[in-house]
C-alpha cells in the first residue's frame, strides 16, 4: 500500500528557501505618544506630502530590495501529488470519546481540512467540531517532540532497551503490569493488547472513562443477560423523549443521532408528520434547545418522573407497577403520547445511574421498542469503561502492581481520584504514560513514550457491530513520536509495523466474514480507499427479563449540580486547541471559560449578577453566568477547564470540576451531586461573550410555526415574507446574471445550532484566533455566527438557532459606500473582497445591517501578542494554501468559498462538461452534519436551491431593507402536541 506523504523537514526546507527571512518591520503604536499627536498635530497637506514621499521611496526601495523567489521543485515527484490540487484520503477520527468516519483533504502532503465520509453508515458524511478542529492538534507546537524519561529528552533505543528489562524482570518475577487504557474500537488493536497480556504474564488491562456509561452497560446485563450499549434508530421514531441525555451534542453517537433527527425533521417531500421530541432535562443542551417540548426538571425528579411514567404505562397495559414518590411535573399527558406510539418511541437517558437505566429499559419493553426502534444485538462498541477502574489500580498498587502503562488516558486530571491515583503512583516503580504531551498523568510518569497523532497512524475500528472503518496516515510523523501499537510490538520482541499487523489481521478476520470480494487484496485495498466496510452480520435479539424498579435517592445538601460538557471542548483532552477554546458555546454564547450557571430565578434570590465571582464548596472561584432554563435550585458548571500541563493556551484556564463529580454504588454520575456556592463581595471575573441580546426584540428573524399551522398553510409564521416583497418596490432594476448566481438555503427545521459550520469555515478559510481580550472587544472574526434568540419565557425559553454569514445581497448596501471599490459585485452574484484594495475605511462594516464583515484590527499572524497557531512555523501548516491570510487594516467575510467554486469550474472545463447541481459544496454545508444548508445556482430552474426558494417557507433575513440577499432561510416547524 502507498504511503502518500512528505516529512515536516522537506517543508521548512522549501520555506527557507523560497523566501529569504527579513526582520518584522516594527508595528505602528500610538503608545507614548501625546494627545496632540494621536489626534493629529499634521494637518492634510502634511500628510499628503508624507504619502507622496512614502509611495516614492517604497516604489524605489522595492525595485532594489525585493528578495529573489526560487521555486524548488521535487527530485523525485510523487506521482499521486499534482501541486496545487488536492488529494483525499479515507480515514477515521476516534478520539477515545467521540467517532467519525472522514476525509482527510491534504496539499501537497500536507492534511489542513477534515470533512466527513459520505460513504459511512454512521456518520454518512456529517463531522461535529472538536472532528474539524482535530487538524490542528496535529500542529499542536505542546506536542512531544521526542519520548522523554524523568522529564528529560531521550531517543527511542534508550527508553525501549529500559523498559523491555523492567517488564521481563518483572514477568519473571511475576508482579503484575497493569495497562490503564479509555475504551478502545479497534478490533486489531484489542488483538493486539491481549497478545502483550500473554508475552508479559501478569498483565491487568483495566479500562477507563472520564465520562462513563458503565451504569448502561450494567442495566443490559441485568435485563439482557450481557453488557452493551444498545443502537438506536431516530429514522424509525415518531417520538423521542430524552431525560438528561444531549443526544445531539455530546452523549454517544451525536453525529449520528443528528443525521437522523434532522433527516426525520424536514418537512420538504410533502410529509404530512415529523419526528416528535419531548426533552427532561437539568441545564439547558443542545438537544433541549431542538425539542418541541422542553420540561426543566432537577437532577433528583428524573428517577422519580421516570419511574411514574413508567407505572402509568404499567397500569394501563396490565404490568407490575412499584412504589414511586409524587412528582410536581406533569407526566401523564407524556405517558400517554408514549403508549400512542407505541413500537416507535425510544426513551434514554444520559444519567450514569443504574436505577434510571433500569427504568429506562422498563419503558421501552413494555412499549415493544426494542428491535423496532433500538436494537439489542446490534451494539455500540462506545463507552466500555469500568467506573471502579482507578481505585481497582489503586488497591492493586497497594497489593503490590509493580508497572503502570497509561495509554490515552489521563487520570490525574480528569478522576474525582486524581490526587489518590497521582500519590499511588510514587509507590510503582515502573511508570510509563504513551501520551502525545505532557499532561498531567504523563508529567508524574518515569517514561513518556509519545504517540503518534491519528493523522499520521495506521488503526481501524468497529464502532458499531459488523461496522469497520479504517485509519490511514496522511503524513509522515511529524515530530520523533511512534504510534502506540508499534511501541507495543516493539516491547514485545516483534517487527514494529502496525500497518502490516493490520493488514494481516483483516485478512484472517474480517475478510471471511464478507462475500463481495474474491481476493482479500481487492477487498483491502477497496476498505481502505472507502474508509469503510459493512459485513454481512447476522442478528439475534436478546430476550429482556425484567427487574425490580426503585428510584434513586439523594442526600441533598445545598443546590443540585449538573456537570456537563460543552459542544467544542467535551472532556477537556483538546483544551489546548485555540479553535476549539474561541467556539461560542451555542447556549451560553460564551468562549474561553467555564463558569458556574445559574437560572434567573436563583440569581435574584441570591442576589448574584452576571460576572461576580463566587465560591465552589470552599474548593474554587469561578464567575457567574445567569442561563435561563435552568432547573429550579440547580446549578451547572462545564467540566474540561482546569488544566495545568495542556499548553500554553489551556494552562490554568477556568477550574477543573471533574473532582465534583456524583459518586454512588460504583457508579460516577456528572449529576447528582449537591453543591454550596457563596458570593465574593466585590469581585468580579469578565465572560467572553459573542453575544448578550437574548431576544428578536418583535423582529421576525427567525421565523417559526408549528406542524398543525403548517399542514393547514405551508406559508405558515412566513406571512410576514408576503408582506415585506409587496413593500419591496424600487426605481433600481434588479442585477441579471447570465451565467450563474449562487445562492445559499439554510434550513432552520434541521439547523441545531451546534457550531460545527462556524470551526468547518475556520479551517477552510483561514480564520484568525483572537484570543478572549478581544473577544471581549467584540472583534471576534469567525466568517460565520450561529445567533441564538430565547423566548420570552425567562425561567423555561424556547430557543432558537440562525446561522449568519454574508448574505451576498444582490442590492449590497457595503457595496457603494466604500471608497476603493474594495467590496465589488459579481457577475456570478457573490459580493467580493479585494483585500489588497481594501484600505480599512469600515464604511461598508458600518452599513451592513447583518453585521458580518470582520476587520482586522491588528496582524494576528507572525505577532506574538496573538501567540495561536499563526504564531509558529508548524501551526502555520494547517493553513489553505488556496486561502490569503489578511493583514492588519483590511475587511474579510464570507466568501462562499469562492476557491472551492473555482476549483468545480475548472474540473468541469477540464472534462468539457457542464457543472453539475451540489457539485460545488461550501465547507460549511459539506461539514455540516443536520444537512441543513444547501449551496448552488439559482438561475438554473431545477437546482436544488431554485426549488427550494420556491417552497413557501422560504424568506430572506431582513429582507424589508431590499437588500435582496442569496441567503434565504427556512421557516422552523415545532411539532407541539395540540
Amino acid at each position: 500500500m502507498k504511503k502518500y506523504w512528505r516529512s515536516i523537514e522537506e517543508y521548512q526546507a522549501i520555506q527557507k528557501q523560497d523566501i529569504e527571512k527579513k526582520e518584522p518591520e516594527p508595528e505602528f503604536s500610538i503608545e507614548g505618544m501625546s494627545d496632540e499627536e494621536i489626534k493629529g498635530k499634521s494637518n492634510r497637506r502634511d500628510f499628503l506630502k508624507m504619502l507622496g514621499f512614502t509611495i516614492g521611496y517604497a516604489t524605489i526601495a522595492a525595485s532594489c530590495e525585493t528578495p529573489v523567489r526560487k521555486a524548488i521543485p521535487y527530485l523525485n515527484q510523487p506521482e499521486e501529488i499534482t501541486p496545487g490540487v488536492a488529494n483525499y484520503y479515507a480515514s477515521t477520527f476516534y478520539d477515545g470519546h467521540d467517532y467519525c468516519s472522514i476525509l482527510v483533504k491534504t496539499r501537497e502532503g500536507r492534511p489542513i481540512k477534515i470533512e466527513g465520509n459520505e460513504l459511512s453508515s454512521i456518520s454518512k458524511g456529517g463531522t461535529n467540531a472538536k472532528t474539524q478542529a482535530s487538524v490542528l492538534n496535529l500542529y499542536d507546537n505542546a506536542r512531544l517532540k521526542s519520548p522523554r524519561k524523568n522529564g528529560e529528552k531521550t531517543d527511542w533505543a534508550s527508553i525501549d532497551k529500559e523498559i523491555i528489562a523492567e517488564l521481563e524482570k518483572l514477568s519473571a518475577e511475576s508482579k503484575e503490569i497493569i495497562l490503564l487504557s479509555s475504551t478502545v474500537i479497534s478490533p486489531s488493536t484489542r488483538q493486539l493488547i491481549s497478545e502483550f497480556s500473554k508475552k508479559y504474564k501478569n498483565v491487568s488491562w483495566i479500562t477507563y472513562d472520564a465520562v462513563s456509561m458503565a451504569a448502561t452497560h450494567q442495566a443490559n446485563k441485568i435485563n439482557f443477560g450481557e453488557s452493551f450499549i444498545p443502537t438506536y434508530n431516530l429514522k424509525n421514531a415518531k417520538l423521542v423523549m430524552g431525560f438528561n441525555a444531549d443526544f445531539l451534542g455530546t452523549w454517544l453517537s451525536p453525529v449520528e443521532f443528528t443525521k437522523q433527527y434532522s433527516a426525520a425533521r424536514k418537512l420538504l417531500n410533502g410529509e404530512t408528520s415529523m419526528l416528535r421530541h419531548v426533552q427532561f432535562e437539568s441545564t439547558y443542551t443542545l438537544t433541549g434547545g431542538a425539542a418541541d417540548d422542553r420540561i426543566p426538571i432537577k437532577p433528583s425528579e428524573e428517577g422519580i418522573l421516570l419511574l411514574n411514567i413508567y407505572n402509568y404505562i404499567a397500569a394501563k397495559t396490565g404490568t407490575t407497577t412499584y412504589n414511586a414518590p409524587n412528582t410536581s411535573v406533569d407526566y401523564k399527558a407524556y405517558a400517554e403520547e408514549l403508549l400512542e406510539n407505541k413500537g416507535k418511541a425510544i426513551v434514554f437517558s444520559g444519567t450514569n445511574d443504574l436505577n434510571i437505566q433500569l427504568i429506562c429499559n422498563g419503558i421501552n419493553a413494555l412499549l415493544n421498542n426494542y428491535e423496532n426502534t433500538i436494537y439489542t444485538a446490534k451494539r455500540y462498541n462506545f463507552k466500555q469503561g469500568d467506573d471502579q477502574a482507578i481505585e481497582k489500580v489503586i488497591a492493586k498498587i497497594k497489593s503490590g502492581a509493580a508497572a503502570v502503562v497509561h495509554y490515552n488516558v489521563n487520570p490525574v486530571y480528569d478522576s474525582p481520584k486524581g490526587a489518590a491515583y497521582k500519590e499511588a503512583l510514587d509507590k510503582v516503580g515502573l511508570k510509563v504514560s504513551l501520551s502525545d504531551t505532557m499532561d498531567e498523568t504523563a508529567s508524574v510518569c518515569t517514561y513518556v513514550c509519545p504517540d503518534h497523532n491519528y493523522l499520521e497512524s495506521w488503526n481501524d475500528a468497529e464502532p458499531q457491530t459488523g461496522i469497520y472503518s479504517t485509519q490511514q496516515p496522511t503524513i509522515k510523523n511529524i515530530f520523533d513520536t511512534r504510534q502506540v501499537q508499534d511501541t507495543l510490538l516493539k516491547w514485545m520482541g516483534k517487527d514494529p509495523v502496525f500497518s502490516d499487523y493490520l493488514e494481516t489481521y483483516w485478512e484472517k478476520n474480517i475478510y471471511p466474514k464478507q462475500s463481495t470480494f474474491t481476493t482479500f487484496k481487492s477487498f483491502w485495498n477497496q476498505s481502505i480507499h472507502d474508509g469503510t466496510a459493512v459485513l454481512e452480520t447476522k442478528f439475534k435479539s436478546l430476550k429482556f427479563k425484567p427487574a425490580n424498579l426503585k428510584a434513586p435517592e439523594y442526600n441533598i445538601n445545598g443546590a443540585e449540580l449538573v456537570l456537563y460538557e460543552k459542544i467544542g471542548l467535551g472532556n477537556g483532552k483538546y483544551a489546548n486547541n485555540p479553535w476549539l477554546q474561541e467556539l461560542p458555546d451555542p447556549i451560553t454564547m460564551s468562549t474561553w471559560d467555564n463558569y458556574v450557571c445559574v437560572s434567573v430565578a436563583f440569581a435574584k434570590a441570591n442576589s448574584l449578577s452576571q460576572e461576580d465571582v463566587v465560591s465552589v464548596n470552599g474548593k474554587f472561584e469561578l464567575p457567574v453566568l445567569i442561563q435561563p432554563g435552568l432547573a429550579k435550585n440547580t446549578i451547572a458548571i462545564a467540566i474540561g477547564y482546569g488544566r495545568t500541563r495542556a499548553g500554553k493556551v489551556a494552562n490554568k484556564l477556568g477550574q477543573n470540576a471533574f473532582g465534583l463529580i456524583y459518586e454512588k454504588d460504583g457508579f460516577k454520575s456528572l449529576l447528582g451531586n449537591s453543591i454550596k456556592i457563596s458570593k465574593i463581595e466585590g469581585k468580579t471575573y469578565p465572560l467572553a461573550l459573542t453575544q448578550e441580546h437574548h431576544t428578536m426584540e418583535g423582529r421576525s428573524l427567525v421565523r417559526e410555526t408549528t406542524l398543525d399551522k403548517f399542514l393547514k398553510n405551508p406559508a405558515s409564521g412566513n406571512e410576514q415574507h408576503a408582506i415585506d416583497q409587496a413593500k419591496n418596490t424600487t426605481l433600481y432594476t434588479k442585477p441579471k446574471f447570465t451565467g450563474f448566481q449562487w445562492g445559499m438555503n439554510i434550513n432552520l427545521n434541521a439547523c441545531i445550532g451546534c457550531g460545527n459550520c462556524v470551526i468547518s469555515c475556520q479551517a477552510e478559510n483561514n480564520v484568525a484566533v483572537i484570543g478572549k481580550e478581544q473577544v471581549k472587544n467584540r472583534r471576534i472574526m469567525h466568517w460565520i455566527r450561529v445567533d441564538r434568540y430565547y423566548s420570552e419565557d425567562e425561567e423555561n425559553p424556547e430557543i432558537l438557532h440562525q446561522p449568519v454569514m454574508c448574505m451576498h445581497c444582490d442590492n449590497a448596501p457595503c457595496e457603494n459606500v466604500c471608497p476603493v471599490a474594495a467590496t465589488p459585485h459579481s457577475g456570478e452574484g457573490l459580493n467580493e473582497m479585494a483585500y489588497n484594495r481594501c484600505i480599512g475605511t469600515r464604511y461598508c462594516m458600518n452599513n451592513c445591517p447583518y453585521r458580518v464583515r470582520r476587520f482586522n484590527w491588528f496582524e494576528y499572524a507572525n505577532n506574538k501578542d496573538f501567540d495561536y497557531n499563526m504564531n509558529n512555523e508548524v501551526g502555520k501548516l494547517v493553513l489553505n494554501p488556496d486561502v490569503v491570510v489578511r493583514s492588519r487594516g483590511v475587511v474579510e467575510k464570507c466568501s462562499s468559498c469562492i476557491q472551492r467554486i473555482q476549483e468545480k469550474k475548472l474540473d468541469a472545463k477540464k472534462e468539457n462538461r457542464q457543472l453539475r447541481d451540489g457539485e460545488i459544496k461550501t465547507a460549511c454545508q459539506q461539514s455540516c452534519p443536520a444537512d441543513a444548508i444547501v449551496f448552488g445556482d439559482l438561475l438554473t430552474p431545477d437546482t436544488e436551491i431554485s426549488k427550494l426558494n420556491k417552497n413557501p417557507r422560504v424568506y430572506n433575513l431582513l429582507e424589508h431593507l431590499h437588500t435582496l440577499p442569496s441567503t434565504s432561510y427556512l421557516t422552523k416547524i415545532r411539532n407541539k402536541k395540540s
